[in-house]
């Protein structure tokens, strides 16, 4: 999916390049983490100063996931059913943007998770629905973690309101188990601060299969290649929190 002035070949030239420079460098197993963690920051601080400089609106965001084929991977929103029922939270990290995920559960979902929450970078739009900042520090695939819990927000704020409860963020602070799913190995952090007891750690491996499977084997407790759907996750919590659906 793209954002910004599609139409400018300047803003499009850009955005190729941040891409094509720091996506290598995100999946190298060679480059320690320090280094690479300051050259996520200079890729997301680029990039989001690039999206306020290629003009995007927020009814440019609707009309961007309107006519893309993004969508969750196959058993999402299984996953999320079956937790929601059972009443136990589910975090979204992510080091993209807020407004984006939530266009995409209104459009593609049509449907809301009264326990989901959202931690990832938030846009701020002008009275015009132009975009002119972001709100609080930077998320990106490197440090996403507990500590930005703060900026974590319930669904319903943005979709309108569900009736029952919601969960706050200190509640989530006090669960003892969790299971932890990511596509990096810096994502294993989004843990960081709880106080868990038990935590199975689930890796998807997409890109650099070859060279990166032994570091995510040794890192994650379960690993899924080739954006593999969610299904095993489901079978798993299925597993731990048997019950009649």
């Amino acid at each position: 999916m793209v954002l910004g002035d599609k139409e400018n070949p300047e803003y499009n030239n850009k955005r190729r390049e941040l891409f094509e420079y720091y996506h290598p460098l995100e999946f190298s197993p060679t480059i320690p983490i320090e280094q690479k963690t300051k050259l996520m920051e200079e890729w997301w601080g680029k990039t989001h100063s690039l999206l306020i400089e290629g003009g995007l609106t927020y009814d440019g965001i609707r009309q961007s996931v309107a006519d893309s084929t993004i969508a969750f991977r196959e058993g999402v929103v299984e996953l999320f059913e079956f937790l929601e029922k059972r009443d136990i939270p589910v975090l979204i990290f992510s080091a993209g943007l807020a407004d984006i995920i939530e266009e995409v559960l209104r459009q593609k979902v049509h449907r809301l998770f009264k326990n989901v929450k959202i931690v990832s970078n938030r846009m701020v739009f002008d009275d015009n629905g132009h975009l002119v900042s972001f709100k609080g520090k930077t998320i990106h695939s490197l440090n996403k973690n507990e500590h930005a819990l703060d900026m974590a927000a319930p669904l319903h704020e943005q979709l309108g309101d569900l009736d029952g409860p919601t969960y706050e963020n200190a509640s989530v602070k006090t669960r003892r188990n969790v299971i932890l799913l990511g596509d990096h190995i810096g994502d294993l952090g989004m843990s960081d601060g709880l106080n868990y007891e038990n935590r199975i750690s689930v890796g998807f491996l997409n890109d650099n299969v070859e060279n990166s499977i032994d570091s995510y084997r040794e890192a994650f407790d379960v690993v899924y290649l080739n954006d593999a759907p969610m299904w095993g996750v489901v079978k798993l919590v299925s597993q731990l929190c048997p019950g009649d659906d």
